[in-house]
């Protein structure tokens, strides 16, 4: 069974793997006795499912969350059970390449507009004198 990400993406089960591990934190006796937290692994850079420029930017978003070797890793433990945690990785994942998925539109430099600019040095020089009447007048008490 795949993944769906999105129409043009999904990904194979065998390229995720799960490993459930004690969960960190408060818990009580459940948490020193059973594994209820999921450690999601994504090998984004050998994965035959993403297209080349989604792979470059899914790495580049989950940012501390990849290794060096390019697989990114999940860690879910919010919720008591395994199968809450497994679904919470699986979408904090699939979230993950859906932003990836979608390409930043590129930026247009534009230059600022001339009222634009006539309103910044006015504002400037309104500043100015609100300041300038802020000051000590020693020439006037030395008079």
């Amino acid at each position: 069974m795949a993944i769906f990400v999105n129409d043009r993406i999904s990904l194979g089960d065998d390229e995720v793997s799960e490993q459930f591990v004690r969960s960190p934190g408060p818990g009580g006796q459940n948490v020193n006795k059973v594994a209820t937290a999921v450690q999601l692994r994504f090998d984004a850079r050998g994965s035959e499912s993403l297209p080349e420029d989604v792979r470059a930017r899914v790495i580049d978003l989950a940012g501390a969350r990849v290794t060096k070797h390019g697989v990114i890793v999940i860690d879910a433990h919010r919720f008591r059970t395994r199968e809450r945690n497994r679904e919470d990785a699986l979408e904090r994942l699939v979230s993950l390449v859906r932003r990836a998925a979608v390409a930043a539109k590129p930026r247009k430099a534009t230059k600022p507009s001339r009222a634009s600019q006539q309103r910044r040095i006015e504002d400037k020089r309104q500043r100015s004198q609100l300041k300038q009447g802020r000051q000590r007048l020693d020439r006037e008490i030395e008079a």
